[in-house]
């Protein structure tokens, strides 16, 4: 295999690679790295030279170093379909969200856990087994671990963090390995009293769901006295901020996304600034977990046509804000990833979160350990020439495997983005140069 940069050496452009031509600079092009997440602006005698192998040596490095250019296609798509594997490989780090409860303080019209929800919580001997579980099967193999405390709502179970993140910390520092937790929560709960009980476990994020402004977010997630807790969980955020990292999610339907940008303001005027936040993310609504899902109830594909105007318009409203939020760029789903493992309060295994309403999709427990489910999970969905070739592969990797189970009932299909990028990449992209 022929090293990259070899002077003299042509190579052609990438195909995780989008071009866009400037519109207000004619004879200009913008170029996109999926893969990378990397743009730069080229000349049309640039980019021509690019196509046809004549670049110096010099642009020819540096649009390699950008993931532009390749070696060659055939190699390139033999390191992507090989990249999950090697991520597997090399990774020193296991990733488990820990589902404490199945209990919440609040009514969310949308729960998508609510056909499963109840007084359900993780007993003491299920917490012990969890630590001795990790312990073994991950502390000891040398991973470093982070834990995501999640429900329900996990605030409810205080004293069960305390229990786990004390006992798997001590175990961590013992073998010389990394430790920390986070946590995803409704933020009723989350006072400063609470956060400086967690510090000491090397809390360093927690993911709070802000459904836009108040009128709208104490509608679809109010208490469940009915009393909306918008002012509750924005003081909070006002008293927690500089203890620990702060992302804000919000759950939007076609109805309400363009109110969604007023939240921002009243984050400002509140004094909650960008830099006081960590990414700032906006997704629709699904519909609810279990085979009795209605999708009708929710968004379940990613090619809903309202979604092309949906997604840049709330980019825009929060980058044009000063705050931050993700970029597009590689990323694939933990299903793909071995060591990301989702815990549920009974001991059983699954590959995410929102599986938790299919029992016939989880994949072990702490008594059996992990079970094979490249079948289940349909692990092989974009091993195909179709996604390999396509420019968008590396920011959907067959698109969430979710949607196709609640159509389906099973994980039998890609949720192919295409059309969805083919509408909305471009304005995301040029929107995000705007980020300093």
């Amino acid at each position: 295999m022929l090293p990259l940069f070899l002077p003299g050496v042509s190579m052609p452009l990438s195909r995780y690679l989008k071009i866009y031509p400037e519109a207000d600079k004619p004879g200009s092009y913008l170029l996109y790295s999926t893969r990378k997440g990397s743009v730069v602006r080229l000349s049309e005698a640039l980019l021509a030279a690019a196509a046809d192998g004549s670049l110096a040596d010099g642009h020819r490095q540096t649009l390699g170093r950008l993931g532009m250019l390749v070696e060659s296609h055939e190699a390139e798509q033999l390191e992507m379909s090989a990249i999950v594997k090697r991520a597997n490989s090399r990774s020193t780090l296991f990733k488990a969200t820990i589902v404490l409860n199945l209990e919440c303080n609040l009514a969310c019209t949308y729960c998508y856990e609510e056909d499963f929800r109840g007084r359900l919580s993780m007993s003491t001997e299920t917490a012990e087994r969890l630590i001795a579980w990790i312990d073994t099967e991950h502390l000891e193999q040398g991973r470093d671990l982070q834990l995501q405390f999640y429900g329900g709502e996990p605030l409810l179970s205080l004293p069960l963090i305390h229990l786990i993140a004390t006992r798997l910390q001590r175990a961590a520092i013992a073998k010389k390995r990394k430790f920390s937790i986070t946590m995803t929560t409704n933020g009723t709960l989350l006072t400063r009293a609470v956060v400086e009980q967690l510090l000491p476990y090397n809390f360093t994020k927690a993911i709070i769901t802000l459904d836009g402004p108040r009128e709208i977010h104490d509608e679809q997630r109010p208490y469940l006295s009915g009393k909306g807790s918008f002012d509750a969980i924005v003081a909070n955020i006002k008293a927690v901020h500089d203890l620990v990292t702060v992302e804000l999610n919000g759950n939007y339907t076609s109805k309400n996304y363009r109110q969604f940008p007023e939240l921002l303001d009243y984050l400002l005027a509140e004094g909650l600034k960008p830099e006081n936040l960590g990414y700032v993310q906006f997704s629709t609504v699904t519909p609810k977990s279990g085979k009795s899902a209605d999708i009708s109830a929710g968004c379940s594909s990613s090619g809903e046509p309202w979604l092309r105007e949906a997604a840049p318009f709330l980019n825009a409203g929060i980058v044009t804000r000063g705050f931050k939020t993700p970029k597009p760029t590689m990323a694939a789903c933990m299903v793909e990833f071995e060591h990301d493992l989702v815990i549920n309060y009974d001991g059983s295994f699954y590959k995410c979160a929102a599986f938790m309403g299919w029992p016939e999709l989880a994949v072990g427990s702490l008594e059996d350990g992990v079970t094979d489910y490249s079948v289940s999970h349909n692990l092989t969905l974009w091993q195909n020439d179709t996604c390999l070739a396509c420019a968008y592969l590396p920011l959907c990797f067959g698109g969430c495997r979710l949607n196709p189970l609640l159509r389906n009932g099973v994980i039998n299909e890609l949720d192919c983005r295409r059309e969805f990028f083919d509408a909305t990449l471009e304005q995301i992209v040029r929107q995000n140069l705007t980020i300093k």
